[in-house]
């Protein structure tokens, strides 16, 4: 079976509210042409586990983020991990991304690619360091939870993240091949 098939909710096409945006996930192998990447999530491991954010809100969430003005991508992912999970990057295997196209009539940044422009996704092999910075301007995160991948799945059903709930088990597929 396809992974397609087996991750419905991740690879339909959506309308994110934020923008709003239209959104599709795909795999890939390497990264899309540098300027059009303008977000970068990580699906972080610590062993055999998973972790998770959970916000202020009482929602969860991956670590990831907006990449900077004049920032590479793989710098956002450090800066991203260490803000919002006090995590360091030992590794990062790129697999997806989002393929957007941004409803707005003018980008979220004024540095940011605009209409088109890519979320990219990876699984990082990381190590707790510290506690999240939680910047004035981020998410504020009350903790960051190791868990099990079907502690994970299920609390992203829970909150009705269906797609983050596929991303994390095409990720444990991709990660055993």
């Amino acid at each position: 079976m396809s992974f397609e098939k087996k991750y419905p909710n991740l690879f339909n096409e959506v309308t994110w509210p934020w923008g709003p945006t239209r959104a599709r996930f795909k795999l890939i192998e390497d990264h899309p042409p540098s300027h059009l990447i303008a977000n970068i999530n990580i699906i972080p491991k610590v062993g055999k586990s998973w972790l998770m954010l959970h916000h202020q809100d009482s929602s969860w969430d991956i670590p990831g983020g907006t990449v900077e003005k004049d920032e590479y991508f793989m710098d956002t992912s450090h800066r991203e991990l260490i803000e919002e999970a006090g995590a360091s990057l030992k590794s990062f295997s790129l697999f997806g991304a989002w393929d957007c196209i941004s409803l707005a009539s003018k980008p979220y940044r004024p540095h940011l690619p605009h209409p088109e422009f890519y979320r990219i996704v990876g699984i990082g092999d990381v190590e707790i360091t510290q506690l999240p910075t939680n910047p004035a301007n981020g998410e504020k995160i009350i903790s960051v939870e190791s868990v099990s991948l079907a502690n994970a799945t299920e609390r992203f059903n829970d909150i009705g993240r269906y797609d983050l709930s596929e991303l994390y088990q095409l990720a444990a597929d991709i990660s055993q091949t």
